[in-house]
Order: C-alpha cells, then sequence, then structure tokens
C-alpha cells in the first residue's frame, strides 16, 4: 500500500498498518545491473541461489519521496514474522540502501535521512528505513546474533519480494556493530551487500565508558 509516514505516527499504529502485504501502482522503466543474477535467498532455508542473469527494471512510485518536513512518500511492509519486523521504503528501484540505526534508534533515526532519500530517487536507488526486535526500548533485550539474523531477513524480502539487485547497508553508531557481524557471520544473504558504509562508529563499550563517567561525575557534584 501507498503510505506517507511522518515522524508524529507512533511505532504501533505502523505495526498494525503493516499487516498486509505492501503493494504499489508505478510506472515501469528498464535499467541494467550487475547484481540482477542473485535470486531467491529463503528464510526457512537460510540460503540463496544464484540463477542466470535478466534484465531488470525499477519503478517510480508517482511523486516526491519527500513531501515535507519529517514526511516520506513510500511503502510500508513486514519483513518477518515479528510485530516489531516492519520496513519503510522510499522509490520503488531494485537497489536499495538500508539504514541500520544505533542505541533506542527507529524510524527517522537521523537528520540526514530526508535529503537522502532524495538524492538516492534521483540516482534510482531506494531507501529502506527498518524496524527490529532492538529498536527503540528493545536495545539491551536482544543480541548481536538476533540482529544480524533480522537483517538477513530484511534482505531476503527484499530479493524475493521486490527483486533486489543488491544492497548498500549504511550503519549509524551502534548500528555499525550489526553490519561488521554481520558480514562476519557469512549470512545466507549477506553475499548481496555491495557496500557497506559506517557514519558515527560507536561499539557498546565505549557508550557505557561514557555512561559510567557521567554517573561518576554526578557522584560527585552531590556528595561535593
Amino acid at each position: 500500500m501507498n503510505l506517507s509516514l511522518s515522524s508524529s505516527a507512533s511505532s504501533s499504529s505502523l505495526a498494525s498498518n503493516s499487516s498486509s502485504s505492501s503493494s504499489t501502482i508505478a510506472t515501469t522503466s528498464s535499467s541494467t545491473s550487475w547484481f540482477s543474477g542473485i535470486r531467491g535467498c529463503l528464510n526457512r532455508s537460510a540460503s540463496c541461489k544464484v540463477t542466470s542473469n535478466s534484465a531488470s527494471g525499477g519503478q517510480d512510485m508517482g511523486g516526491p519521496v519527500v513531501m515535507g518536513k519529517n514526511q516520506f512518500r513510500g511503502v510500508l511492509f513486514k519483513y518477518g514474522p515479528k510485530p516489531v519486523q516492519v520496513a519503510f521504503k522510499t522509490g520503488d528501484y531494485q537497489q536499495q540502501v538500508i539504514f541500520i540505526g544505533g542505541l533506542t534508534d527507529g524510524f527517522f533515526a537521523t537528520e540526514y535521512l530526508e535529503p537522502l532519500a532524495i538524492a538516492l530517487d534521483k540516482e534510482r536507488w531506494s531507501l529502506v528505513q527498518f524496524l527490529m526486535t532492538s529498536s527503540y526500548t528493545g536495545y539491551g533485550t536482544s543480541s548481536l546474533q538476533q540482529d544480524a539474523m533480522e537483517i538477513d531477513q530484511l534482505i531476503s524480502y527484499l530479493i524475493n519480494k521486490d527483486n533486489s539487485e543488491g544492497v548498500v547497508l549504511l550503519g549509524h553508531s551502534t548500528g555499525c556493530q550489526d553490519i561488521v557481524h554481520y558480514m562476519r557471520a557469512n549470512a545466507a544473504c549477506s553475499r548481496a551487500v555491495r557496500a557497506a558504509i559506517f557514519q558515527v562508529l560507536t561499539i557498546d563499550f565505549e557508550i557505557f565508558v561514557v555512561l559510567l563517567i557521567a554517573s561518576h561525575n554526578l557522584l560527585l557534584s552531590v556528595l561535593t
């Protein structure tokens, strides 16, 4: 379904709106990609298969991907069995940049997502924002292994449902950890990753050190 996503929408309403499969009315144009042979990454079998090369195409949503401040036009869809496994895609193309947020992040995690979505659309790339078990207040209740599995499920969905020809992983803060772990795990769909971008690279240990120092300084200020 075509949707416009704004920052005022709650995560619960987003999840409820995504119970059905996504569909869009779009125009089609043709392009080619080196990755057109990768298909069929299956969640259940956790494997990817390579088929013969084929021509690829991209689709246009029929309007601007950003309609205003914190207002995106795109498709909301579920990529996994858990209620939280919801993703939002701007632009309907066969190459995607997947944004992986950090501590407590979810949709609209950074200010640069709006200009990024616009720039990618001009280059016929989609921007995918997604929620996983560790998003928002779920941070600390999951693990890098769980994050990696859910990233693989998302890439599998894009390959099987959107005929993806390759993805770029964009990690923000501790989201960079997820990328490193995912690629080291040699997950089923990891070979669909064409590139990885680390932005404001941070690891859990650094955050805990900062919090520990802040708590220590606060305690000293109270005692003195």
